[in-house]
Parts: C-alpha cells; sequence; structure tokens
C-alpha cells in the first residue's frame, strides 16, 4: 500500500492506492487524473478537469518513518527544488 498525495488548485488530499516503486509518472499522472474526474478523493472532485492538467507537475517519491511509500503529485515551483 502506498500513499498518493494529490495538489491541485490550491487544494491537497491523499489516496491509499496500490502503486508499484518503479510505476512510471505518466501512470501516477493518468491515477491521478481519473481519480480527480471520479470524485474519488474527498475535496478534490474536479469532474470538467482538463487533458494534460498535470503535465508541468512533478512527483517527489519518499518512504515515511513506518515503510509507508508515499508519491506527491504537485506544481513545479519557480525556486528551490525542480
Amino acid at each position: 500500500m502506498a500513499i498518493l498525495n494529490i495538489t491541485y488548485a490550491g487544494r491537497s488530499a491523499d489516496l491509499a492506492v496500490h502503486l508499484d516503486d518503479q510505476i512510471a509518472d505518466a501512470d501516477i499522472k493518468r491515477i491521478a487524473a481519473e481519480m480527480l474526474r471520479s470524485g474519488e478523493l474527498a475535496g478534490l472532485h474536479v469532474t470538467n478537469l482538463p487533458a494534460g492538467a498535470f503535465r508541468d507537475f512533478v512527483i517527489d517519491r519518499s518512504v515515511d518513518s513506518n515503510g509507508v511509500r508515499r508519491f506527491y503529485l504537485r506544481p513545479k515551483v519557480p525556486f528551490g527544488a525542480a
């Protein structure tokens, strides 16, 4: 089990998902788009999410102190890490 955190339009939500360690960024973005459109994320339901909404987003990957994999889908920022 992993946690996918999606930040979009100034809001953020977590989703528990089964994701492989080596999942491609494009697949994470596709899954996130499906979740936002379907309303699977409390507080982040965007039925009219534009195609390519996550094109310029980045994905940070980490493992928390409990050994749970975390994937963070977030917008790029104009400073710091890309």
